[in-house]
């Protein structure tokens, strides 16, 4: 084992898009674990949208990581040291113990991983905060029925490839909006949406109708912005808007996010939006509670991670 921590601090709020200066590569002693605490080397980091949020310095619903702390992450890894009953040597365990090589953490807020299950990497992916951020909101908000049309912004992306997928499985037919015409061409192939509509399109709204000639049903909304802003014509009987995470413009403050947010929620979705609110209070892990959004960018679902939710999404991607 090694006898130093390298970990990635926060060493300036970024000024715009955040730059290799923003950050500072140190390494500490190596953590010695408390009683109840595990000792974890980490294997897989995910780097998320969210991140942006979070070193921005700005109200949002989640404390800011501090200038010279060690960056937020949400990461899986192995234990290499237990004072926990509950994890022994060499067990695999998922949790939120940011940018560094080793982190000595309570093994209450840890999920223990199962690699003959699944590929550990998929724990911060697909059964991971991506993919149940879409499984909850899709299943709770969403509903989509067979032979409605379920539209999807950041098709490409780690949510929205899920929530296609999903709805694809219930029967829905799905369109997805992607940035450029390579990541329309994966979506549409690999995907294997309906099709998907280029977001830098001249006339998104008209691209839209033409994808859409009976209404929207369901609209998945992970960007904001233009997209958000589309006139609610199109949509038709029972339209949902499930708002699921911030604009693209992650520079904005988080009262312009929100704005933004509402704005579309007024536009898009009178009958039922919602997601258009403050993530709700992280649950446990073991504990799964049923939610009602998925909040400013889906991380009030990031812990929804209990044992039976977890089998329940395997099932339905299977």
């Amino acid at each position: 084992m090694e006898n130093r921590n390298r970990q990635v601090r926060l060493k300036r709020r970024p000024a715009g898009v955040p730059t290799p200066a923003d950050f500072a590569i140190a390494d500490a002693p190596l953590p010695d674990p408390d009683e109840g605490e595990v000792l974890v080397r980490g294997i897989y980091l995910s780097l998320d949208p969210y991140m942006r949020g979070r070193i921005s310095g700005v109200r949002s619903y989640a404390r800011p990581v501090e200038v010279g702390a060690v960056m937020e992450g949400r990461v899986v890894g192995e234990v290499t040291r237990s004072r926990d009953p509950a994890f022994s040597e060499g067990d695999f365990v998922l949790g939120g113990y940011g940018w560094q090589l080793y982190s000595a953490v309570p093994g209450q807020g840890l999920l223990k991983l199962d690699p003959a299950q699944a590929p550990l990497s998929t724990a911060l992916g697909v059964l991971g905060m991506p993919g149940l951020t879409a499984y909850v909101g899709l299943d709770e908000i969403g509903k989509p029925q067979r032979g409605e049309t379920v539209v999807i912004s950041a098709a490409s992306g780690a949510v929205g490839a899920v929530v296609g997928q999903l709805a694809k499985r219930a029967g829905a037919r799905v369109v997805g909006i992607a940035g450029g015409a390579d990541k329309c061409r994966w979506v549409e192939a690999e995907l294997g949406f309906g099709t998907c509509i280029d977001d830098r399109s001249a006339d998104l709204g008209a691209a839209l109708d033409h994808a859409c000639p009976n209404g929207i049903d369901v609209y998945w909304e992970n960007v904001g912005g233009a997209q958000a802003d589309q006139d609610p014509g199109v949509h038709r009987r029972r339209p949902v808007a499930a708002f699921c995470r911030v604009p693209g413009d992650r520079r904005a403050t988080f009262e312009e996010r929100r704005a933004q947010i509402s704005r579309g929620h007024r536009r898009w979705s009178r009958p039922s939006a919602r997601g258009v609110h403050r993530a709700p209070a992280r649950p446990q892990f073991g504990q799964p509670r049923r939610q009602t959004g998925c909040g400013p960018d889906a991380a009030g679902l990031s812990a929804v991670a209990g044992r039976r939710t977890l089998p329940s999404l395997r099932s339905s991607l299977s």
